[in-house]
């Protein structure tokens, strides 16, 4: 259980919570922070992927209108927000990325860049389905925990969809994500204790006052699964085939998991010729899906929180417990792909890399996948085909 503490933050609308003893919690204490107050400005430069400018095309307005009007019918408020979902998210792009090409030697790398969607990452996908689902359903308010970049999401989804938003995070979190997340009018509950303890936090509030919980690994993993499916049929439009293989960065596992859940759909109806190989990259030794997978564990296991070390550049990626890992690590399995590590120090590299021969400004956590996939490259060469990496935005 979580204990209410009194208002003691600096904000008016925000509360502070603490863990308990429960043991999923032991060892989560003040000296496991990730960040040291010295390391924030790295985080700033680092952690944010940002959100376009204007959020959403000024000719949209009139949707927004009526998908946010109580008075409106139901089903007038979910044609005009599907209307905004159909016009702001997905469909990102797919380039092919002739200079690291040539760079690593590799041919047909297509980098899916997930930065143009509203707030810069794919994350927006998700934070939608679920409003548009609460809506549906009869819910006047949602909530997730996050550490950014889902909360900057589903606080916008939920503006335009007419829904109170409550975000639960993590006390020692404070980045320009957090202000933005303000900004698009949620609440924001701040929490002693590392995520795992923000989403405990979360849907025991969704629980206890029957609001919509967005979090990962609840009663909506289908609808979050289905919509990160998206971008197999996306990728599928533009190549039409699926190509050898997916790599995408790795932290819950949901991403990964929805991907491959897409390409089995269109496999399965005779759209492609294969499943692609599910290529898995995470931060060094943070990471339960790819520890069970190197580890050949037939499920993933929680890390040690106190051995776990934050970054401002491995944020994005660590867990000590991978929400969907398991759907993850049999996504990797059953595709004959594989799963290993990147180092911060490589995935600085490698998003300066893609920024000076590609033009893309890329959160440097979300190179891993192509990490992962260019070392299996130069270990044995990988054969002629077509190969796409997914990435985030850190500036679009």
């Amino acid at each position: 259980m979580v204990k209410e503490k009194t208002e003691t933050d600096s904000f008016s609308s925000q509360r502070i919570l603490t863990p308990d003893k429960h043991p999923k919690h032991a060892g989560v204490t003040n000296s496991n922070r990730p960040f040291e107050k010295k390391e924030l400005s790295a985080l700033s430069l680092l952690e944010e992927a940002s959100s376009q400018v204007p959020v959403i095309a000024p000719e949209l307005e009139t949707q927004k209108m009526v998908a946010t009007d109580p008075d409106r019918l139901l089903e007038d408020r979910l044609e005009a927000y599907e209307d905004i979902i159909d016009s702001e998210v997905g469909d990102t792009t797919l380039a092919r990325s002739r200079n690291v090409e040539r760079e690593v030697g590799l041919r047909q790398i297509y980098l899916k860049f997930e930065g143009s969607n509203p707030t810069g990452t794919q994350k927006d996908r998700i934070a939608f389905a679920l409003a548009m689902d609460a809506m549906r359903r009869g819910f006047d308010t949602i909530t997730v925990a996050t550490c950014g970049n889902y909360g900057a999401a589903m606080a916008l989804a939920a503006s335009m969809a007419g829904l109170r938003c409550v975000i639960y995070i993590p006390q020692m979190y404070q980045n320009r994500r957090v202000k933005e997340i303000e900004g698009f009018g949620a609440r924001i509950i701040r929490v002693l204790g590392d995520y795992e303890t923000a989403v405990n936090a979360s849907q025991e509030r969704a629980e206890a006052d029957e609001i919509y919980d967005a979090n990962p690994g609840g009663t909506n993993t289908a609808l979050q699964l289905k919509a990160y499916g998206e971008i197999a049929y996306e990728i599928y439009d533009e190549l039409r085939d699926a190509p050898a293989a997916v790599a995408v960065p790795v932290s819950n596992g949901t991403t990964i998991a929805g991907i491959y859940k897409g390409f089995q759909s269109l496999y399965r109806r005779g759209k492609t010729s294969k499943i692609p190989m599910m290529v898995a990259g995470s931060s060094h030794r943070k990471n339960p899906v790819i520890s069970a997978f190197m580890k050949n564990a037939s499920h993933c296991e929680d890390l040690e929180p106190n051995k776990i070390r934050e970054t401002a550049v491995n944020e994005p990626l660590i867990n000590w417990h991978s929400i969907d890992g398991d759907h993850a690590l049999e996504a990797v399995r059953i595709t004959n792909g594989w799963a290993s590590y990147a180092t911060d120090k490589m995935m600085l590299s490698y998003s300066r890399l893609l920024r000076e021969r590609e033009g893309l400004s890329v959160l440097p956590a979300s190179t891993a996948g192509l990490i992962v996939l260019l070392d299996r490259h130069r270990k044995e060469s990988l054969p002629g085909d077509r190969y796409v990496v997914i990435l985030t935005g850190r500036k679009t």
